[in-house]
């Protein structure tokens, strides 16, 4: 049984940097894809950021939402089985709950929330303007 939990939200002035964390148990990064995604009220959840790991792409594949392209960066750390999410030059409009997705499948290279099969709970990120 695969578990994620997130952590690290808060809140956070425009311009500033938050981290968050996913531990990640009972799957490896191995042939998998990992990513994050965000949702605001009123809003569709909304794909953020992926990595995905196959027999090819050992050291993993990162995807961006352009909106976040520059700012945020997503890591995986094989030590510790923890995803995280560094995200620098906040603005308002990144408020939103963020959730950490697991997925079985490696070599995807995809937005669509349809290929994870795991997620958390969510950590609530509000950035003030």
């Amino acid at each position: 049984q695969v578990h994620l939990v997130e952590s690290g939200g808060g809140l956070v002035q425009a311009g500033g940097s938050l981290r968050l964390s996913c531990a990640i148990s009972g799957r490896t990064f191995s042939n998998s894809t990992m990513g994050w995604f965000r949702q605001s009220p009123g809003e569709e959840r909304e794909f953020v950021a992926s990595i995905t790991f196959s027999d090819t792409w050992r050291d993993g594949i990162k995807i961006y939402t352009p909106s976040v392209t520059g700012r945020f960066t997503i890591a995986a750390d094989n030590a510790t089985n923890t995803l995280y999410l560094q995200m620098n030059s906040l603005k308002p409009e990144d408020t939103a709950i963020y959730y950490c997705a697991s997925g079985s499948s490696g070599g995807q290279l995809t937005t669509r929330s349809r290929i994870y099969d795991d997620w958390g709970q969510g950590t609530q990120v509000t950035v003030s303007s």
